[in-house]
C-alpha cells in the first residue's frame, strides 16, 4: 500500500511537470471594417506571461494577486513592445489594451487597433514571449474580408503580411 501511495505521488509530480512542456500563444484578430479597427483576443499561459512581465520589475508580477490597476500599465507596455500592427512593413499603429480575463492556467488579453482607412492587407510583427522562450510558437488566426487565415510566428519569423 505504501509503494502505491509513493507511486501515485511520483506520477502526480511527473504529470504536473509535463502539464506545460511547450510555450505557445493563440491570437484571434478580427478586422471590423465598419468600425475601421482590429479586435484582438490573445490567450497566453499565465506563468509564461508573468515571467515576461516580471522582467526588469522590482518584484515578480502576479496576475492573480495584484490589482488590475498595477498590472494594466505593465501589460499594455509589454504588448506595445512585442506586437506591432501596420498597414505596411515597419509601420506601428497604436495598440489599445482593454483588459484581461483569467481562464484556467491562462489569461485572455483584449486589445484594439484603430486603422487609418479600410484595408485589404495587414503587417504584423509578433515577438511575444520570444525573449523568454526560444521555442515559443505564436499562432495567429485572422478573420478579414470574409476570409479566415492562420499563421505561425516563431523566432526568426516575427513579421508577416496578411492579405485578403
Amino acid at each position: 500500500m505504501r509503494r502505491l501511495v509513493f507511486l501515485l505521488i511520483g506520477l502526480s509530480i511527473s504529470l504536473a511537470a509535463m502539464a506545460h512542456a511547450y510555450h505557445a500563444s493563440i491570437m484571434d484578430v478580427r478586422y471590423n471594417a465598419q468600425k475601421q479597427q482590429l479586435e484582438i483576443a490573445l490567450k497566453v499561459f499565465t506563468d509564461d506571461f508573468e515571467k515576461a512581465l516580471s522582467q526588469g520589475q522590482p518584484k515578480p508580477i502576479s496576475l492573480l494577486q495584484m490589482p488590475a490597476t498595477q498590472t494594466k500599465p505593465i501589460t499594455a507596455a509589454y504588448l506595445a513592445r512585442t506586437l506591432r500592427f501596420g498597414t505596411k512593413p515597419g509601420e506601428t499603429l497604436p495598440l489599445t489594451y482593454l483588459g484581461m480575463q483569467h481562464e484556467g492556467d491562462a489569461h485572455w488579453l483584449y486589445c484594439t487597433v484603430k486603422l487609418p482607412r479600410a484595408l485589404s492587407s495587414l503587417t504584423l510583427h509578433h515577438k511575444l514571449l520570444l525573449d523568454q522562450f526560444p521555442d515559443e510558437m505564436n499562432i495567429v488566426n485572422l478573420e478579414a474580408g470574409g476570409k479566415k487565415q492562420s499563421t505561425l510566428f516563431r523566432g526568426g519569423e516575427e513579421e508577416q503580411t496578411f492579405t485578403w
